[in-house]
C-alpha cells in the first residue's frame, strides 16, 4: 500500500536566519513556482534564480557562505513576474550587508571598489581632482559650481563613467555641448562631486553608500538650482528613491527624460541624419525599477534618417546587462559561475535583429557592451553608442 514520505530532517536554520534580517523577510513567501527562474538573466546563462535559492535554503544550505550571494544583478525581472512579492531587491543587499559585517569572504573585485569609493570617491580609485578634467575637451562651458557656486536653473550630476572613463568622457562631452546648444543654463559640482552609492549600497555597502550619499546632499543643499539631470540610472534610482530618505530631495530626471521634455526645442537642431539600423537596450534601474520606457524611444524615433527596431527581449521583459547589483566589479567573479557574459548574450541578440548600432542610455553599458561586442567576435559588425552621442552627432 502506498505510504506517503515525508522529509522533515532538514535543518532550515539558514532559511530563518535570513528571514530575520530587516528587508529579507519576504524570502519565506516563495512556494516554488519556478516563474523566476524563465526570467531570471543570470540562470540564462548559469545555475542561478530565486527558487534555486530558497530551495538550498530549505536544505540547510547558508546564502552566506554561497557563491550564490554575489550573483545576483538585482534587476527586478524576478519580482516582476513572483506572485508572491519576493523581494531579491531588498534580501539581497540585506543579506550582503550581513555577511560583510561578519566578515565573510567577498570577491576581490568587489573589496577593491569599496576601497576605492572610501578613499577616493570613485570606483577607479581616480583623483577627485581629475574627476572635471573631461571638461576641457568639451569645446563648451561647462560651470564648476564648486570653484562659482552661482545659480543655475540645471545641476547635472556627471556621475563616474562619464567623469573618468575614456568612452564615459565621449558622452559627457557630448551632453555638455547639447545642453549647450539647448540654451540650459547648467553646472556641475566639479571636483566635489562622489560616487551616488547606489551599487555600493545594493553590494551590501550600506555604510558607505551613506557616506557618499551625506556628501553629495551637503553640496547639493549648498547651491541654488531648480532641477537635477543626472547621466546615468544607478544615479537616477539612489537621487530619486534613496536619498530622500537623508534629508536630499530634488526634482530629478535622467538626462533622456530631460531631453524628450524638451523635444520643440531638440528636433529642429538634428539637422544631420543617422542612417544606421538601431536597437536599444533597456537599463533596468530606468526601466523595470523606475517605470520610464518611452523617453529613450522617444530621443531615438527623433534622430533623422534613423531605422529603429526593437530587440525580442525589451521593455519590462528587457534583458539585464550585468552590471547592476554590484556586477560591474564582479565579471571575474562571475566568470567561474556562468558559462557567458550577460551582456555577451545581449550582444548577440541586437546581432541577430540585424541593428547596427546599439544604442545605451547607462554609463555602465558602453564599456560592458564594446568588450562584449570584441570577444564575441562582432567587432566592426556592432557599433556601441550612448543615445546622447546619436544626438550630438545629429546636430550641425
Amino acid at each position: 500500500m502506498y505510504q506517503p514520505r515525508e522529509i522533515s530532517n532538514f535543518d532550515v536554520g539558514p532559511l530563518e536566519e535570513l528571514r530575520a534580517l530587516a528587508g529579507a523577510e519576504s524570502i519565506g513567501n516563495c512556494y516554488q513556482c519556478a516563474q523566476c527562474i524563465g526570467v531570471c538573466p543570470v540562470d540564462n546563462v548559469g545555475d542561478y534564480g530565486p527558487r534555486k535559492i530558497y530551495r538550498k535554503l530549505q536544505m540547510g544550505i547558508s546564502l552566506f557562505d554561497s557563491a550564490d550571494l554575489w550573483q545576483c544583478t538585482t534587476c527586478m525581472n524576478c519580482l516582476r513576474v513572483c506572485p508572491k512579492e519576493v523581494n531579491m531587491i531588498e534580501i539581497m543587499p540585506a543579506a550582503r550587508e550581513k555577511a560583510i559585517l561578519d566578515g565573510k569572504e567577498v570577491p576581490a573585485e568587489l573589496q577593491e571598489m569599496f576601497q576605492n569609493c572610501a578613499e577616493y570617491g570613485n570606483p577607479m580609485g581616480e583623483s577627485p581632482r581629475k574627476r572635471a578634467r573631461w571638461a576641457k575637451k568639451a569645446d563648451v562651458e561647462v560651470k564648476d559650481l564648486s570653484k562659482n557656486p552661482e545659480s543655475v536653473d540645471v545641476l547635472w550630476f556627471v556621475g563616474d563613467y562619464y567623469a573618468y572613463h575614456g568612452r564615459g568622457n565621449d558622452a559627457a562631452n557630448a551632453m555638455a555641448r547639447v545642453l549647450t546648444r539647448l540654451g540650459v543654463n547648467f553646472g556641475t559640482l566639479g571636483a566635489e562631486e562622489r560616487c551616488d552609492g547606489d551599487s555600493q549600497r545594493l553590494a551590501g555597502e550600506k555604510g558607505l553608500f551613506e557616506m557618499l550619499a551625506e556628501h553629495n546632499i551637503e553640496k547639493f543643499n549648498s547651491l541654488e538650482f531648480n532641477k537635477m539631470v543626472v547621466s546615468g540610472p544607478h544615479a537616477y534610482n539612489a537621487i530619486k528613491n534613496e536619498y530622500p530618505k537623508m534629508g536630499g530631495s530634488y526634482d530629478v530626471d535622467h538626462y533622456t527624460q530631460f531631453l524628450s521634455s524638451m523635444m520643440d526645442k531638440l528636433k529642429p537642431l538634428m539637422t544631420r541624419e543617422f542612417k544606421k539600423k538601431v536597437t536599444f537596450h533597456d537599463p533596468c534601474y530606468l526601466g523595470r525599477h523606475n517605470g520610464e520606457y518611452e523617453a529613450p524611444r522617444t530621443l531615438l524615433n527623433a534622430i533623422p534618417g534613423i531605422e529603429f527596431t526593437e530587440m525580442f527581449r525589451n521593455k519590462e521583459q528587457g534583458y539585464c546587462c550585468g552590471g547592476g547589483g554590484g556586477g560591474m566589479w564582479l565579471d571575474g567573479f562571475m566568470a567561474d559561475n556562468i558559462n557567458e557574459r550577460l551582456s555577451e548574450n545581449r550582444v548577440k541578440e541586437a546581432i541577430s535583429v540585424g541593428a547596427e548600432v546599439l544604442a545605451v542610455c547607462c554609463p555602465y553599458e558602453v564599456s560592458r557592451f564594446e568588450d562584449a561586442v570584441k570577444s564575441t567576435g562582432n567587432e566592426g559588425k556592432l557599433q556601441v553608442l550612448d543615445i546622447i552621442e546619436i544626438i550630438d552627432q545629429c546636430i550641425e
